[in-house]
């Protein structure tokens, strides 16, 4: 059993920057593929980024590429989003999600954390 939870979401002016970070309970979190799922209102949940075991490779959505940078850090099982040069448009509900390879599944979320960039 794997209990995610998100923080570091807030407020920010456009061009700001936001850590996100997703501490993961258990000892399996190095187990996991990591990722970074948004949700904007009358939208779509997208993925924005993910990350492999082992932290050595990742994978970003067009519209946050040179922008966020996505790690972990296994021996604190914990999961970052470094969200820089922010936009309205990155305006949404932030959760990080663990991605299992051998069940084919997102097998657990966390809650969620707000992020919100004024224009």
């Amino acid at each position: 059993q794997v209990q995610l939870v998100e923080s570091g979401g807030g407020l920010v002016q456009a061009g700001g920057s936001l850590r996100l970070s997703c501490a993961a309970s258990g000892r399996t979190f190095s187990a996991y593929v990591m990722n970074w799922f948004r949700q904007a209102p009358g939208k779509e949940r997208e993925s924005v980024a993910s990350i492999s075991r082992t932290g050595g490779n990742t994978y970003y959505t067009d519209s946050v590429k040179g922008r966020f940078t996505i790690s972990r850090d296994n021996a604190k099982n914990t999961l970052y989003l470094q969200m820089n040069t922010l936009k309205p448009e990155d305006t949404a509900v932030y959760y990080c999600a663990a991605y299992s390879e051998y069940s084919g599944r997102y097998d657990y979320w966390g809650q969620g954390t707000q992020v919100t960039v004024s224009s």
